[in-house]
């Protein structure tokens, strides 16, 4: 059998990255280049959170300009991957007895293209989203990751896509660029000794985690993406951090790669 391809939490950002050379996008143009050709992505964004789990059954979905106060050229952006339905009901029999649904009307969010525009930029590897079920807690959403982990043996890439840290109240908006808040880099770094410790379970219950966390993670819509990375992490896998920086003083751009 094959070496199983990595589960990647990836640190998207500000959208304006799918049109930036810098050093986040070069890190995930790299990535792409480093790693086996996937049969197809799935990917979970923080940009798609629903009241139930469902995953795109489309043959071609579309490039969903999901934000606004942009460059026009940011609304032209289109990143033609195809989709795989055929893949959405693999997804779907993993995470049984889980009902998920079929959606045909969603596509791809800037969770997911602002990143593939970057590691596979002719769009020819297929790619199904998968949605967070926003219901749901914590929990649930690392144990979907860890149903999703055969996939990994089976020429599919798990791209998941959020922040480790994101507080946009403190973001520096139009401001001059800002160092790191001390709870932001106190939080990545917690975050990076229990992943190198394996202790899933903390990281899971990240509300307790204190008031850093609290800070870092006032909404849980761009963390819970990571568990399903965490969660897809085959025993004694080591973790890697391919790419590291906090944008604007509030946003981690952390990535984690496991495999």
């Amino acid at each position: 059998m094959s070496k199983a391809l990595p589960a990647l939490f990836i640190g998207h950002g500000n959208p304006l990255n799918a049109l930036r050379e810098n050093e986040y996008s070069r890190a995930w143009a790299s990535l792409g280049e480093s790693i086996r050709r996937p049969r197809v992505v799935l990917c979970v964004s923080a940009h798609w959170c629903a009241s139930q789990t469902s995953v795109t059954a489309m043959t071609r979905p579309r490039t969903i300009h999901d934000f606004g106060g942009f460059p026009q050229a940011l609304f032209e952006v289109e990143y033609p991957a195809p989709g795989d339905p055929a893949f959405a009901d693999r997804v779907a029999a993993a995470l049984a007895p889980v009902a998920v649904g079929r959606d045909g009307s969603w596509g791809l969010d800037h969770g997911a293209w602002s990143i593939l525009v970057h590691m596979f930029p002719k769009a020819d590897v297929p790619v199904v989203q998968l949605s967070i079920d926003e219901t749901q807690p914590p929990l649930f959403h690392y144990e979907l990751g860890k149903r999703l982990r055969p996939l990994r043996d089976e020429g599919v890439l798990l791209l998941a896509s959020g922040n480790l840290v994101h507080n946009l109240e403190a973001y520096a908006w139009g401001r001059h660029e800002t160092g790191p808040y001390s709870w932001a880099l106190r939080f990545e770094s917690e975050v990076r000794r229990l992943l190198d410790s394996g202790d899933d379970a903390s990281l899971v219950d990240y509300a307790g985690l204190g008031r850093d966390a609290l800070l870092s993670v006032p909404t849980p819509d761009h963390y819970l993406p990571f568990l399903y990375a965490l969660g897809a992490r085959k025993e004694g896998e080591e973790v890697a951090y391919p790419v590291e920086g906090i944008d604007g003083g509030s946003i981690s751009m952390l990535g984690v790669q496991f495999g």
